[in-house]
């Protein structure tokens, strides 16, 4: 047996992740404050699933070998080793074991981006026998995102895949990602928690689940808008910060749902003018982004449900956002590549 490092171990840090939890032998992170997960609704196992979240360790071992509890749902993990990735790992219903073998010599950063559809529970890590282990800060500009199942991506092909995580590897980020299925409301809670974190980038992406439950009428969606920007930039001001509407859904384009006399197209044009509201009001460093110049008409072929991505589509999801955000509004952020 190897060098056993336990999951509680103080150099192991959880990226993206914004709480961790401990139970009898094992770690879980959280992308919600635990305690206070009740205030917070209805977004329960939302954020105890791992989506875009990385265990991070720094060593020189050239094995490493992960121990979980049993993973509910199948899916795939990845491995990185300062920033270049050493493996994808797909794993079926139940695994508990993901061994890395002939990892690069030396002192590294090592980087297990976690499945996006499932809560996570670490047991152990097992390393060479003799290896050392360091504290691995992540010091990169941070990204936090705040989007629908469309940002929480289970249909990502792995865990380094949402296109949030694509968008984070390629410009250098440290991301936290609530992207919640179907829980994206525009909540005050979740705007009041944007606030208090540290944040060098923010963007949101909203509109699709208040559509789906018809959560926010048409008098309430411009105020939730404006509501939702006001509250981050209280302790945010200048703080580089991208507001997108809806991608494109066929059958939801023009047509209400069950629940909500909106259409994705008025939709669009609530978030566009709660945007230009608040930059007339002098706010220099907020962008508007219409969700169909990041996923368009022309992609409908990568929606199998006709509402989300998959895993081409997310990929061609963190293209295209690159382009609109960094490329054509030229959104600089110090420290990112």
């Amino acid at each position: 047996m190897g060098k056993i490092i336990s999951h509680d171990d103080k150099n192991i840090i959880w990226g993206g992740a914004v709480d961790v939890e401990t139970g009898e032998g094992w770690s879980s992170p959280w992308r919600l404050p635990k305690a206070d997960i009740e205030c917070y609704q209805t977004i329960g196992w939302n954020a105890e699933a791992s989506s875009s979240v990385r265990l991070r360790i720094a060593t020189d071992s050239t094995t490493a070998k992960y121990i979980t509890e049993p993973i509910p749902n199948k899916h795939a993990v990845d491995l990185y080793a300062d920033h270049e990735l050493v493996e994808s790992m797909p794993f079926e219903e139940g695994a508990s074991e993901f061994i890395f073998t002939g990892l690069p010599s030396g002192m590294k950063v090592l980087d297990l981006w976690l499945p996006p559809n499932n809560k996570f529970k670490l047991k152990a890590i097992e390393l060479d026998d003799g290896a050392s282990v360091e504290l691995a800060e992540d010091k990169r500009p941070r990204w936090i995102t705040y989007g629908s199942s469309i940002s929480h991506c289970n249909a990502a092909g792995s865990g380094a895949t949402t296109w949030p995580a694509i968008v984070a590897r390629e410009k250098g980020f440290n991301l936290t990602s609530f992207g919640f299925s179907g829980e994206c409301h525009l909540d005050p809670m979740m705007a009041r928690y944007m606030r208090d974190i540290e944040a060098d980038f923010i963007s949101v992406k909203a509109g699709i689940n208040i559509q789906g439950r018809g959560s926010i009428g048409e008098r309430g969606f411009l105020p939730a808008v404006i509501g939702t920007i006001a509250t981050i930039r209280e302790k945010h001001p200048e703080t580089p910060f991208v507001f997108c509407s809806p991608v494109f859904s066929c059958r939801r384009e023009d047509h209400p749902t069950d629940n909500s006399p909106l259409t994705l197209i008025q939709i669009r044009e609530f978030v566009k003018k709660g945007v230009e509201l608040m930059q007339s009001r002098g706010d220099k460093n907020l962008y508007y982004v219409d969700g169909l110049d990041i996923f368009s008409s022309d992609l409908a072929h990568l929606l199998p449900d006709d509402l989300h991505p998959n895993a081409e589509g997310y990929c061609k999801m963190a293209e295209n956002f690159q382009t609109q955000v960094f490329e054509k509004h030229g959104i600089k952020i110090p420290g990112m590549k």
